[in-house]
């Protein structure tokens, strides 16, 4: 019997070491493609939910973790609002489908970035998904925006995705194009809907931690998201993460979602059997030393660790505010952003409804704010309360 405890107690301890090394192992860098906003991976969309703040400023940012038909008929939802859904696969059931037409019907906007969507969605859209096998990939085809606004003079190139995928469009009546590909295919898509829309992007790892921190491709994921209206957002992450937030998970759902815990529960299960059809007999061979292995995250951290809002770079930020007002000015107000001349400040003016003066106020605050070479705080505060007080007098 004594024996036997001694076994015993031996393998309740290797499974305890066990759990703790691969706790606290440096972990191998994570490239499988998750779209999850609390994935700081570089296929994660951390970085991209967190901008989300100031591509809709002051609007309440939301994540979800319940299916479509719940939160649009359980939930009081605002007078118009933006759904945004970005994943690997875009996928939902009659229910779910028929709320979400309803839902943009009755003037709110919807946003998908998937590769494989719903074809009852799109058949209802008048859209096709074309989608290519990965095994017939080639060279990378360069993006690009059709708003000449927006384009990128070398087009933007994503080297994990051949950008061959692309939407065919159906009905072409209420559909606008938005991006193609280099072989002038649409990948981004408005489509009008009662008196909302949808906008159906093909291309999600554009929207995914390696490529928002990228200066090359930085300004894709903030054009796209641009054409939404600044009103309130729901984050879709049920597809990803299922209905259940931290606060609801049990003790096994907690474990299953940890890697460590999860092979220390299947390594107790398994050596629990081994242990009841032996008897306990046969002697526990000894664990090999392992090495370990190279931190191999820590470049990525890094990357991380140089988002530019956490940087202090108060000129950095101000042009960030800068370019989002003037994305703000070319969709709103349908305005060449390109040149800042007394034509664009008459016609703002007129479209705007505010005055003369204090349009100009604005953008003498924007001249100092670009030709400054070092910003200070002060001077960041100020041009962002003009900038804020301009959103809030169009509302």
């Amino acid at each position: 019997m004594i024996l036997k405890n001694k076994y015993t107690w031996l393998l309740l301890l290797t499974f305890l070491a066990y759990g703790v090394f691969e706790y606290y192992r440096p972990k191998p860098l994570d490239w499988n493609a998750t779209y999850s906003n609390k994935d700081k991976i570089p296929l994660g969309a951390k970085a991209t939910f967190e901008l989300l703040p100031d591509l809709f400023s002051n609007q309440e940012i939301e994540s979800l973790r319940k299916p479509v038909y719940n939160h649009l008929t359980e939930s009081k939802l605002p007078k118009k609002s933006n759904y945004i859904f970005v994943n690997e696969s875009f996928e939902i059931d009659g229910n779910d489908r028929r709320e979400l037409l309803n839902y943009v019907r009755h003037g709110n906007v919807v946003f998908i970035s998937a590769y494989d969507f719903s074809d009852t969605l799109l058949s209802e859209l008048g859209v096709k998904a074309e989608l290519k096998a990965p095994n017939l990939r080639d060279t990378a085809l360069a993006m690009n925006f059709v708003n000449p606004a927006f384009r990128n003079k070398n087009g933007y190139v994503f080297d994990r995705d051949d950008g061959r995928n692309y939407f065919s469009v159906k009905s072409p009546k209420n559909v606008t194009i938005l991006a193609q590909n280099a072989r002038r295919e649409p990948i981004f898509l408005r489509v009008k809907y009662g008196t909302g829309a949808f906008y159906l992007h093909n291309l999600p790892l554009s929207l995914v931690n390696y490529y928002v921190l990228d200066p090359k491709t930085a300004d894709f994921t903030f054009k796209s998201l641009s054409y939404l209206p600044v009103q309130p957002v729901y984050w879709d992450e049920y597809q990803k993460q299922g209905r259940f937030g931290e606060n609801q998970q049990s003790v096994l759902r907690y474990i299953m979602t940890q890697p460590a815990l999860k092979w220390v529960y299947y390594l107790a299960l398994f050596g629990l059997i081994l242990f009841a059809i032996f008897a306990g007999k046969r002697t526990q061979r000894i664990i090999p030393v392992i090495e370990k292995p190279v931190n191999a995250s820590l470049e990525f951290v890094k990357t991380v660790g140089q988002m530019y809002f956490q940087q202090g770079n108060h000129a950095q930020i101000a042009q960030k505010k800068i370019q989002h007002l003037m994305l703000y000015l070319a969709g709103k107000f349908q305005l060449n952003t390109s040149i800042i001349d007394d034509e664009f400040l008459k016609k703002l003016t007129q479209k705007s409804g505010l005055s003369r003066e204090e349009i100009g106020t604005l953008f003498a605050e924007i001249e100092r704010a670009e030709r400054a070479t070092r910003l200070s705080e002060y001077g960041l505060s100020r041009l962002n309360r003009q900038i804020e007080a301009f959103y809030e007098t169009l509302k």
